[in-house]
C-alpha cells in the first residue's frame, strides 16, 4: 500500500499548497480575511481550493476502500490522476473559469470509479 499512501500524501500536500496560493491571492488582492469576495481572481483561487476541499473528502476514502479490495497500485496509479486533475483544474479555473472542465473531468471521474470499485468489492465480500 506505500503507493496509495504516496498518492494520498501528494493529494494532502497539493491541498495545502492551494491554501497557500489563496493566502497569497488574499494578499495579493487585498481581500482581508475573513472576507471570501472582493476581487475576481481571488475568488478564483479561493473557489479552487473550496473545490479541492469538497473533492478531497470523497476522494481519500474512495481511495483507500478501493484500495482495500483491489490492486493497490492500480488503485494509485487512479488516484494520480485525481491529483493531475485537480492541477489542470486549478490552472483552467484561475485563467478562465470556463475552460475548467477537463480538471474537472480528469478529478471526478478517477472518484466516481474509486468509489464505485470500492463498493463492488466489499458486496462481492459480503456475498
Amino acid at each position: 500500500m506505500p503507493w496509495v499512501d504516496l498518492v494520498t500524501l501528494l493529494a494532502v500536500f497539493e491541498f495545502l499548497g492551494m491554501a497557500w496560493l489563496v493566502g497569497k491571492a488574499r494578499v495579493r488582492h487585498r481581500v482581508h480575511a475573513p472576507a471570501t469576495t472582493g476581487n475576481e481572481h481571488f475568488e478564483r483561487w479561493f473557489r479552487v481550493q473550496q473545490n479541492t476541499l469538497e473533492t478531497l473528502i470523497m476522494f481519500l476514502p474512495a481511495l483507500w476502500i478501493a484500495a482495500h479490495y483491489w490492486p493497490p497500485g492500480w488503485m494509485a496509479l487512479l488516484g494520480l490522476v485525481y491529483v493531475i486533475g485537480r492541477v489542470v483544474y486549478a490552472i483552467g479555473y484561475v485563467r478562465d473559469p470556463r475552460t475548467r472542465g477537463v480538471g474537472y473531468y480528469l478529478s471526478i471521474v478517477p472518484v466516481v470509479v474509486l468509489a464505485a470499485l470500492g463498493l463492488v468489492g466489499c458486496v462481492r465480500d459480503l456475498l
